[in-house]
Order: C-alpha cells, then structure tokens, then sequence
C-alpha cells in the first residue's frame, strides 16, 4: 500500500468536497492524479460523511451554490439537494477527474524532515515521504460533546445529531434537543409533526432567509469588538417552531443521570435526548505547530503542509461548497509554486 503512496508531489488527506476541489485545483494547474498527486481517506469505499445524515437532511444551500466549478449539480439548479445527492455528486467528480482515492487509509501525524522540503506522513498503511500535504479531512468531522452530557441517561435514547436518521428512532413520544443552530432547528422542525419537542438553546441565533446561505454563512467577529457573532439560523425562526408547538427552553446546565438541570434552575427529565452540539474538525494529526493561527489563509507554520475547507484556516464559509474552490485554488498554487 505505502508503494502507491511514495515518490508523490502531494498527498491530499481527505476525499469529500475540500479534497476533491483541491484534486480538480491541481489538475487545472497541470499535476497528474495518481502520478503527481494522491487522495487518500480513512472511510471505507465511498463512504463520505455525506450518507450517514438524517434520511430527510437538505443542503441549506440551492443546487446552483451547491457544486464546484468543474460540474454543475443535476436539476433544478432553485431546488436544495439531499444529502444523499450530495454523496452522489461527489462520487460523479471522483470519477470526471480520474481520481483514484485510496481508501481505508488514516492519516495519522505529519512532520518535517530536518530542514529540507520534505515531509513525513504517518498513515495506518506505513510512512510516506512527500514534499506536500493537505489536511482536507473536514471542519464537521467528529461530534462535539457538551461536559455534562457524559453523566445525561434518559428512558429512551440518547444520540448526537450525527446519528439521527428518521423520527421512529425516536421511540419516547417526547423529545429534547440540545442547541439552537441550523442542525437543531431543523429536526425541531421534523420531529414537531411526530413528537412533543423541546429544544434547548443557550445562544439564540439572529435569523437569517434561506435565499442568503451561503453568503451569510459562517460565524463573524465585529470589527470593532472582535466579539464572535454565530452563524444565523437560516430557514424557521424559533417564531415559527413555537407556532409548530416546539417548546423553547434555556440552556442545559448540568445532568444527574435522567434529570437536567438548566441554566434557570428549573429542571426536567426528558423521554430522548438529541444533542445538536455541533462538530469538531479532525486535525488532531496536526503538529501543534500547524494548529496555530495560520500566517496566511490555508497556510500552516509547516512549510508545504496546507489545510482545506476549515473556516479555521481558510475564513469565513470556506466549509461550504460554493467557497472551499477559493482554498483549493490557494493551494495548487502554493505547491506548484513551491520548488
């Protein structure tokens, strides 16, 4: 497996929508898949994080503003995709660009060798030598868990939001779900037609029309107070879920087994619990190095180790499709650059 993997100009680590825009970014800049370059991800075949979302989960993004350059989402370019289109997509620019991802391998450090150009990548297939890597391994990578919920039990189940996939997995007929950003709003808005739901919020969102994602997308600092507003909620008000008979509650403070306890002291003991919390980005392979606030967007303090994709590191909205082409793009440049 490390024999495919050596003598490559790049490897990009990630083989969802950032990496594949910055495959396609160093194709138009003459770098040859396989030869010159290599995806690599640790999912099996085809299993982008895409087609493990809930049955019924739509982009908020439309067709139009869903899509790199290089292919145009199929239909109605006003309609907002599935996300099992989304992996469908993805898989139809896998196969347009020629790339052959190896999958099933896990990137699991990176370092540079002396004070040369090359670097070394720890994979779970073997050690690889290359002059450049990219992180492209997603900004919603792995679930972000609230302290107190590791002591939070409840009569019927309690998941993530990554874990949701249709309202009958719900089995208690009422429902708590924890956060107030655009994944709670959403199943709020779903399992109101089936379920008795509360959802929990402890920073109430401004609100923003479905119509202005993505160019609204992405949490922003004030200029002047450098104060970090969060992304709007685009699509329902919390007007409009209450009018749905979702129930509005303050911030969970705490849990002792089934009974929580909340920011204004009431406390309640729901049927299920679905935890909207929110994701964190998978760079714990990073040197700490790299982790540190980037010199200059997708560039990290390792020479030729570049991230894609991640607001982090590439600014506002660069997570979404329509903006991580503006990484991609940076990068092909910075490596071809690079002697």
């Amino acid at each position: 497996m490390v024999a495919g993997l050596t003598h490559r100009r790049a490897i990009v680590v990630g083989a969802g929508q950032s990496g594949l825009a910055v495959a396609a970014a160093l194709i138009a800049h003459g770098l040859r898949a396989q030869h010159d370059f290599v995806v690599i991800d640790e999912a099996s075949v085809g299993h982008r994080r895409w087609a493990s979302r809930w049955h019924s989960m739509e982009l908020l993004s439309d067709a139009r503003h869903s899509a790199l350059p290089i292919r145009q989402f199929p239909g109605d370019q006003r309609r907002h995709p599935r996300a099992d289109e989304m992996n469908e997509y993805l898989a139809k620019v896998e196969s347009d660009l020629g790339v052959e991802v190896v999958w099933g391998v896990r990137a699991d450090a990176v370092q540079q060798r002396g004070d040369g150009s090359t670097l070394l990548l720890s994979t779970s297939a073997g050690d690889v030598q290359t002059r450049n890597v990219v992180c492209a391994t997603g900004a919603a990578a792995h679930p972000r868990l609230p302290d107190w919920a590791r002591g939070l039990t409840a009569p019927g189940v309690v998941i993530h939001s990554s874990e949701y996939l249709y309202p009958r997995q719900i089995p208690t007929p009422e429902v708590l779900i924890v956060g107030g950003g655009n994944s709670g709003v959403q199943l709020a808005r779903e399992l109101s037609a089936f379920h008795r739901v509360t959802l929990s919020i402890r920073t109430p969102r401004s609100h923003a029309a479905l119509a202005r994602y993505p160019s609204a997308a992405g949490g922003r600092r004030s200029m002047w107070s450098r104060t970090l507003h969060r992304e709007p909620a685009f699509g329902d008000r919390y007007q409009d879920l209450q009018r749905a008979g979702v129930t509005l509650s303050p911030a969970v403070a705490t849990a002792d087994g089934g009974t929580l306890r909340l920011a204004d002291g009431a406390e309640m003991s729901p049927g299920s619990v679905i935890l909207a919390t929110g994701y964190r980005p998978a760079v714990q392979w990073l040197p700490d190095t790299a982790r540190a606030a980037p010199r200059r967007s997708t560039i990290t303090g390792v020479p030729g180790l570049f991230v894609a994709g991640m607001p982090e590191y590439g600014g506002r909205g660069a997570d979404t499709l329509v903006r991580v082409w503006r990484d991609a793009a940076a990068i092909a440049r910075q490596i071809t650059d690079r002697p």
